[in-house]
């Protein structure tokens, strides 16, 4: 199992296709970047460069209110896309992609935004058109595998049936990868709490968990916790950011500067020239943003509209938010510190030397705590996420919904007391798989996302 596990990672995320370079040095490029960044491209064609062009629309689709009881307003999807996106890979992970590909990378994560933000819309407005109402939590419920089966019935004449196959094999795979990825979640709190409070993990583990059952495994569980926790956790971490830059505002136009000059490779960084820094960048802002996955699809196909596209336009938004404001900020934190301080470090032990140099031990605390509602918003919104994976595999029954709670609760517990273990890398996997199912049925039906918009911009 562990041997399958890790072949089908190297398969996903290996380098696939090796492309050598002018200056010596080459590019490995994974199957999902191979998938995602022309994907990506195209659909920023096909919108007419949807992210600039209507950016101002994107904003102004976040303040829709909602009228009817049970469903999700447009700022809610925004809220619990955002919950998951964010988490350690805002942190933890922008510091990787900078220390193998140097500053430059930070401008590839930047241009990854803008392509995924366009494949955002795509797959959230296809939620919203193919939608179905949701008898257990009220509203609404939706996501890739239900307008997956909705394409398969076009294919098929409308002639209806229970399941269809890719819909079902990606409903698997996100229930999968949601799993992998509370594992993750408690170790990185638990180890970034004893870091900063030298908590014994076992204690950290056993509040988490917890805290989070509270909250989960009530009859009628709802998201609005993170309605709280998610503004309050980025504007925290912004703020803090932007204190950060105004006290090193002398330094800013050089650190621009190296990010421009590195991106390009002009200058030699640690991981070895242009392929280094372009792939680096390129890998966090897919991971981070998740455009193209299929998972913030779920949210948004709970939301009540006016108008499906106003749901495409919001989850555009959240790309933004994710990769050129919370990365960013990360960025920002690591290359305002002295490189001779963080020489030698890596992950979270980097990321809070970079801290303690800015802040002293408050930064610390501060970047513990942060990565600590980062990953527990994640965990309530990757559950909510499922809700809807497991209605199409299983039906509206609560027992089903109850027993995935239980087992991802399960999961949490031994990812805050394991080092490490094989189920980590089912997360990864996991993504991989319904990037791939999800990606099937984008490309044909894009055309109902397209004409959405189109209907959208005619009536505004």
């Amino acid at each position: 199992m562990i041997t399958m596990i890790e072949k089908i990672y190297e398969f996903l995320w290996g380098d696939l296709l090796i492309l050598p370079l002018p200056d010596g040095g080459s590019i490995g490029l994974s199957l999902l970047v191979i998938l995602l960044i022309p994907t990506g491209i195209y659909f920023t064609i096909r919108t007419r460069f949807l992210p600039v062009r209507l950016f101002p629309d994107m904003v102004r689709a976040t303040t829709e209110k909602n009228k009817k009881e049970g469903s999700l307003s447009s700022w809610q999807t925004l809220i619990v896309s955002t919950a998951t996106r964010v988490g350690m890979g805002n942190l933890v992970g922008v510091v990787a992609a900078i220390s193998a590909g140097g500053a430059g990378a930070v401008f590839w994560m930047w241009i990854t935004a803008l392509l995924g933000s366009s494949t955002a819309f795509i797959e959230a407005t296809l939620a919203q058109l193919h939608k179905e109402k949701d008898p257990l939590y009220g509203g609404y419920h939706g996501g890739p595998a239900y307008y997956i089966h909705h394409f398969s019935e076009q294919r098929n004449g409308g002639k209806k049936k229970r399941y269809s196959l890719i819909a079902v094999l990606f409903a698997i795979s996100g229930l999968i990868c949601w799993c992998g990825i509370s594992q993750v979640i408690s170790n990185s709190v638990t180890s970034s709490f004893q870091n900063a409070f030298h908590i014994p993990p076992l204690y950290t583990t056993a509040a988490l968990v917890a805290l989070a059952a509270v909250i989960v495994l009530r009859r009628n569980a709802t998201v609005k916790v993170l309605d709280v926790m998610v503004p309050i956790m980025a504007g925290c971490y912004f703020i803090i950011t932007l204190f950060i830059i105004l006290t090193h505002i002398g330094q800013m136009p050089a650190v621009f500067g190296r990010i421009f000059r590195e991106a390009f490779g002009l200058q030699q960084v640690a991981a070895g020239g242009f392929g280094a820094v372009l792939m680096n960048g390129v890998k966090r802002g897919l991971f981070s943003n998740e455009a193209g996955s299929g998972s913030a699809p779920c949210a948004a196909a709970a939301a009540e509209s006016s108008h499906p596209a106003k749901i495409g336009l919001v989850q555009a938004l959240g790309v933004f938010i994710d990769t050129i404001i919370i990365c960013s900020c990360t960025a920002m934190i690591m290359l305002l510190a002295p490189t001779e301080l963080t020489a030698g470090l890596s992950g979270m032990d980097l990321l809070q030397t970079a801290m303690y140099y800015h802040l002293g031990n408050f930064g610390v605390i501060f970047i513990a705590v942060t990565l600590g509602l980062f990953s527990f918003s994640t965990f309530i919104g990757i559950l909510f996420y499922a809700r809807s994976n497991i209605a199409y595999l299983f039906g509206n029954r609560w027992y089903f919904q109850t027993a995935y709670k239980i087992l991802a609760l399960v999961m949490l517990f031994i990812g805050g007391l394991a080092a490490y273990t094989f189920v980590w890398d089912l997360g990864d996997v996991g993504v991989g798989l319904m990037t791939i199912f999800n990606l099937l049925a984008l490309y044909p039906m894009s055309g109902q996302a397209l004409k959405a918009l189109e209907d959208y911009k005619s009536n505004v």
